[in-house]
């Protein structure tokens, strides 16, 4: 019986690595096709944009972020509403400073003190809304940082003319600008290595984007008020997918833009890491159940290791993990530093067999509840709706 077991545990962990393997060289492929793709000449097309952003507190490089959004080379009109629940909120200040750097930018401020629904970005979104001049809305998380030609790129998209559907989002790459500690690095290589590798290989497969990512929601106001408004997203932790998602089943195609953002990761400890983690693996096993059980096949290099241990050293093992260790490392390399132009990724590719292994714990641990920690909150995720742990 022992022996048995062990060569179960041998057959079935030879066979994940080979799998493994295959979504590296598919999430591969998937990376050169946007690569090309991104090559096109975009469109010229430039209408009024309202970029419209919730705040709560100041997030390191808040100020610079909001300036690249005032630095843009854009063609056509746009303007910054900013969303406070309180104008008390210390982020109330930057705010001003940048009013008082860029007087030429049409920049405002607005109280949205009314608390509806249990999202709190979603609550200040839909009082922002009705303040805002363009057809065109444009939200991104408070730590964004932009190019000068980013409004002129994103909004492009929605030019592009692929069969009958109008394109009715836009959504964006990042990559994670890492703070220092060693779990903020590890977080910053999930981004580059793990979660955009998984988006441009999920776009791939499933011919076009099904969903949106908060880093950029540029949406059409026409889509937006088919799906029912932000108010539709109110109870919703993942409002940037959920919003591509209902974009994409109301008839609208989701375009991903060729530009690439950058988000400040904080300077995580280890249980804020582990805490953020969490909530974004629920968050997806909530969202996407079958797509979070094939998870499974990512952990290629994981597997390897196990299989190792497992065959007692084999010959066979050992080529396979080699193989997968190549496989992992140019995913790597190929999605962090080509596609997102991420320069920290060669700087941390060390911890890239740590980061796996870390990986590959907390998604099975993700499997253990359905709770979250979401700004020093408890909340239990079903449904895709939030509901305060008491």
């Amino acid at each position: 019986m022992p022996h048995a077991l062990a060569l179960a545990v041998e057959v079935a962990t030879t066979v994940l690595t080979v799998a493994g393997m295959g979504y590296f060289a598919a999430a591969l492929i998937a990376a050169r096709i946007f690569i090309a793709e991104r090559r096109a000449s975009p469109a010229e097309f430039a209408p009024g944009v309202s970029i419209l952003k919730s705040l709560r507190g100041v997030d390191p490089g808040m100020l610079d972020a909001f300036r690249s959004h005032c630095r843009q080379s854009y063609a056509g009109e746009f303007e910054l509403l900013f969303g406070l629940s309180t104008l008390d909120d210390p982020a109330a200040e930057v705010v001003r400073q940048l009013q008082r750097e860029f007087p030429d930018r049409a920049i405002r401020l607005v109280e949205c003190p009314e608390r509806l629904g249990t999202n709190g970005k979603v609550s200040v979104l839909m009082q922002l809304a009705p303040h805002a001049r363009h057809e065109f809305l444009l939200i991104n998380d408070s730590d964004i940082t932009v190019s000068a030609r980013y409004l002129e790129r994103v909004m492009a998209c929605f030019a592009r003319q692929k069969g009958p559907k109008p394109v009715g989002l836009v959504t964006a790459l990042y990559r994670g600008r890492a703070q220092g500690t060693l779990a903020s690095q590890m977080e910053g290589l999930a981004i580059a290595t793990d979660f955009q590798a998984g988006v441009l290989l999920s776009k791939w497969i499933e011919g076009g984007m099904q969903f949106g990512l908060g880093s950029t929601l540029a949406v059409r106001r026409e889509a937006l008020e088919r799906i029912g408004g932000f108010a539709a997203l109110a109870n919703d932790l993942a409002d940037d997918y959920e919003l591509g998602a209902r974009v994409a089943g109301a008839g609208y195609r989701v375009e991903l833009s060729p530009t690439v953002v950058e988000t400040a990761v904080p300077a995580y400890r280890w249980r804020g890491f582990v805490e953020h983690q969490l909530r974004w693996l629920r968050t997806v096993r909530d969202a996407r159940p079958r797509g979070y059980a094939g998870l499974i096949f990512t952990h290629g290099l994981g597997w390897a290791v196990l299989n190792l241990i497992a065959s007692g050293l084999s010959p066979t093992s050992l080529w396979l993990l080699a193989l997968s260790f190549f496989l992992r490392q140019a995913l790597a390399m190929t999605v962090g530093a080509e596609v997102l132009g991420d320069r920290q990724v060669l700087t941390y590719l060390w911890l890239l067999p740590l980061r796996d292994a870390v990986s590959m714990g907390l998604w099975a641990a993700a499997f253990a509840g359905d709770t979250i920690v979401w700004r020093g909150e408890r909340f239990r995720l079903k449904g895709g709706k939030l509901s305060p742990v008491e």
